[in-house]
């Protein structure tokens, strides 16, 4: 099942995973900010205790606060009981994550499949 929330993020249900695929390049204006921010917190808020995997294959370029956002997100999920995790993160926004540290908040994997592994540790 797939459906589109505005043009800015895809969901898809893969067994108890909602995987979202975010589907800009740049992540970086405020009102797109906002699009994805409320669209991601609206699937959160649909399913608790959730197991949200955040796909960042298409996303080249993230503001400051497009990661504030993340983190927000990521403590709602988890006073939800809920888990998330992040794959398919460029070179280049990985750096970002170490440099900021925020690859020690969140669960970082390589690609798709083994993020969803992952879920059952």
């Amino acid at each position: 099942m797939t459906m589109e929330l505005g043009p800015k993020i895809e969901v898809n249900h893969e067994g108890a995973v909602t995987v979202v695929e975010l589907l800009d390049e740049e992540i970086l204006e405020e009102g797109t900010i906002n699009i994805i921010a409320d669209s991601l917190f609206a699937v959160v808020a649909d399913n608790p205790r959730i197991k949200l995997l955040l796909s960042f294959t298409r996303v080249r370029h993230l503001s400051s606060s497009a990661l504030g956002t993340l983190i927000r997100l990521n403590k709602w999920v988890e006073e939800s009981n809920g888990m998330l995790k992040i794959c398919h993160l460029r070179k280049s926004l990985l750096e970002i994550f170490k440099i900021t540290k925020l690859n020690r908040l969140f669960d970082i994997y390589e690609d798709k499949a083994t993020a969803l592994s992952n879920f059952n540790n």
